[in-house]
């Protein structure tokens, strides 16, 4: 904040503090100046609470006037505070500034500083303050890269990790670090930046086991994972060894009917002695999981909400990633692997999935298994 630069670029791990370092700044160098300021936030949800905070911060202030509506508060003698959503662009053009805080700038469309905010702060000569956990190298990179050019005076850079907030507890950051992959940690909690943003598995060839396993070992645990297709997905069974974590079959097919798909996944259930089955259960899986209990298999029903497939991927992403798990040398498998996605939203979640016109069928159906055998619960076998 006492850095002269007139706009500062904030590179930021998660909790680091960077809103209450961003409301500071808008208070103090607007509102309490008679000055005028915006709040950007990439959705109108993720502004919700700074709007909350800022009227708290001013209640006391003499001559103020609140319109809920556009969520702006009028200081007497010409001070200016306004939240705004940078979600629909063209709706933010208008007056003049003297300081804008872009939060989660990372994830604001590229067009939104340049075309929209940049224009505002030209008569009054206002300043920014960029501020966000990177999101890949994309045009937050771009800001923090002229804030290191010495030969920028007007831009200044910072970095920031997470473990920089004294308010948080080391045992607590270090907990996180075992249960997180590492472009996550370094992205999220590190604040680094990284080319491969959009990568969910690495570490995926090193993973892979030669050679394929031809029949159960005696004592050993099986677990499964299935996710269900019909025409244009594929129905897919993958089979793990719970007690050496290695992956020994999968089996793919699609355009047979669900009866046809039942007997398939009793017979290799029953060729593996696998003790435990997880499926997906969304919209066709529910009645092919109960058809399957009825008949004695021991079916475990994970329903696929945004909320409940992120673990479930970053689960698998973790054990490929650190040798946890072993894959069989499947071309398919492989391949969908490599090229899963995931995409940073702007409430700081992730949303996991194949590119358009391609599949995820394997990387579900395994995702499924591994959640069985970190689940444990195997009470079942075939005779």
């Amino acid at each position: 904040m006492k850095h002269p630069a007139r706009f500062k670029v904030v590179a930021c791990g998660r909790r680091w503090g960077k809103t209450e370092l961003g409301k500071t700044a808008l208070l103090e160098q607007t509102a309490w100046r008679k000055k005028r300021g915006w709040w950007l936030a990439p959705t109108v949800m993720m502004a919700s609470q700074v709007w909350r905070d800022l009227k708290a911060s001013l209640r006391y202030t003499p001559g103020l006037s609140i319109s809920e509506s556009e969520r702006r508060i009028d200081i007497a003698g010409g001070g200016m505070i306004a939240v705004r959503s940078a979600h629909h662009p063209d709706h933010l053009r208008g007056e003049g500034l003297d300081l804008a805080v872009l939060d989660e700038a990372a994830f604001m469309a590229p067009t939104v500083w340049p075309e929209i905010v940049r224009p505002m702060l030209t008569s009054t000569r206002g300043g920014a303050l960029f501020l966000s956990t990177p999101f890949g190298r994309n045009w937050f990179w771009d800001q923090y890269r002229l804030g290191l050019d010495d030969d920028v005076p007007e831009w200044m850079a910072f970095q920031f990790s997470t473990a920089q907030n004294p308010m948080i507890a080391p045992e607590e950051l270090e907990s996180i670090r075992r249960q997180t992959t590492e472009h996550v940690w370094r992205t999220e909690y590190l604040a680094q930046f990284s080319d491969e943003s959009g990568q969910v598995f690495r570490g995926i060839r090193a993973a892979v086991i030669p050679g394929r396993v031809a029949a159960p070992e005696a004592g050993h645990d099986y677990v499964a994972g299935v996710d269900w297709g019909r025409q244009r997905d594929y129905t897919v069974i993958a089979v793990i060894d719970a007690t050496t974590r290695r992956m020994v079959a999968l089996d793919r097919f699609n355009n047979i009917g669900w009866s046809l798909q039942r007997g398939r996944l009793k017979a290799l259930a029953a060729a593996w002695r696998v003790g435990l089955i997880w499926a997906e259960a969304n919209s066709i899986g529910a009645p092919n999981i109960e058809a399957l209990q009825e008949e004695g298999l021991p079916m475990r029903s994970f329903l696929t909400t945004s909320k409940s497939k992120s673990p479930l991927i970053e689960s698998l992403a973790l054990a490929i990633e650190r040798g946890f798990i072993g894959l069989l040398d499947d071309p398919v498998l492989l391949g969908e692997l490599a090229s899963y996605s995931l995409e940073r939203l702007p409430g700081g979640g992730y949303r996991y999935g194949a590119p358009p016109g391609t599949h995820d069928d394997t990387v579900i159906a395994t995702a499924l298994a591994w959640h069985g055998v970190e689940d444990g619960g195997i009470g079942f076998d075939f005779v």
